[in-house]
């Protein structure tokens, strides 16, 4: 399928973000429209710092080295059923075991919650074996900022530092005042701004929008990992991926941005239909293997 195509579909299939639709049932919708994991990927259960979590392993996978994925949702929706195939695909790439968290929701569990379930989830790794130099943290829209926030959080307590981490699709500004919400918004089939206003009110609830972990674009951000950033050019989160680099690039952070002409938000989810969602896969893949291999 090509991208126009899949678009279109998008927007003839799908509920805006901004329609007048229960939380419940966006969850629920985002559940159906999941892709099932491929065969060849080994899926086991466990618990992880009190939540649920799987192990995802391709084949062949070299047994010292994982990555702890971070699903997006907006904070608000999200599970594993709804990542389990990208978190998978990426196994595959990167050539280690995958830890995808179902760290806690708003509005049941507000900022900083789901903060606190990915650091967590780290030490969890680190007093499990593996080293820190082995290791990366990865997600997608709200998990690619999540993510920024925990290296963060890891930075602030003394924690030792992933080799690598990757933000597809962040959302890493929950001020919402990026010029690309509007000059995108007819392009972006996804997301729209009056949907992530919502969800910042349901997770943030009244707390500080500008604290590094909830909007980490307005941090400080050294001494963070090398970065691998995604953005789709048709996406009203292309700034806040645009400025998350340059952020970290004035801070000294080895940061890639790679803006993918006419993709949409998170692409990536979509590998078994779109050919660029299993080339960006791969390029994190070959992202992952090179920093670990450098260290």
């Amino acid at each position: 399928m090509n991208i126009e195509r899949l678009k279109n579909l998008i927007r003839e299939k799908t509920v805006p973000l901004d329609a007048p639709v229960t939380l419940a049932q966006r969850r629920l919708d985002m559940e159906k429209v999941s892709f099932a994991v491929n065969d060849d990927i080994s899926v086991e259960a466990i618990t992880v710092a009190g939540c649920a979590a799987e192990w995802l392993c391709a084949p062949d996978i070299d047994s010292q080295r994982a990555v702890l994925y971070l699903h997006g949702g907006g904070y608000v929706m999200g599970s594993l059923n709804t990542h389990r195939s990208l978190g998978g695909e990426i196994s595959r790439e990167a050539h280690a075991a995958v830890l995808l968290l179902d760290y806690r929701l708003a509005p049941e569990s507000a900022f900083p919650a789901a903060v606190d379930d990915a650091l967590a989830a780290y030490e969890w790794l680190l007093a499990a074996g593996y080293d820190a130099e082995n290791l990366a943290i990865g997600g997608d829209s709200a998990g690619g900022g999540l993510t920024a926030a925990t290296l963060l959080a890891l930075r602030d307590k003394n924690i030792p530092m992933p080799g690598a981490a990757v933000c597809i699709s962040p959302w890493s500004d929950l001020t919402c005042s990026n010029e690309s919400y509007t000059t995108r918004a007819a392009a972006d089939p996804m997301v729209s701004i009056n949907g992530l206003s919502e969800m910042v009110e349901q997770y943030v609830q009244g707390q500080d929008l500008n604290h590094a972990y909830a909007s980490p674009n307005l941090a400080d951000l050294h001494s963070l990992p090398p970065l691998l950033i995604h953005v789709g050019r048709d996406e009203v989160l292309l700034d806040d991926a645009i400025k998350l680099h340059e952020k970290a690039q004035s801070a000294g952070v080895e940061s890639t941005l790679e803006i993918w002409d006419d993709m949409i938000h998170v692409w990536h989810v979509f590998h078994p239909m779109l050919a660029e969602g299993k080339q960006a896969n791969q390029r994190i893949g070959a992202f992952l293997r090179e920093q670990w291999n450098a260290a």
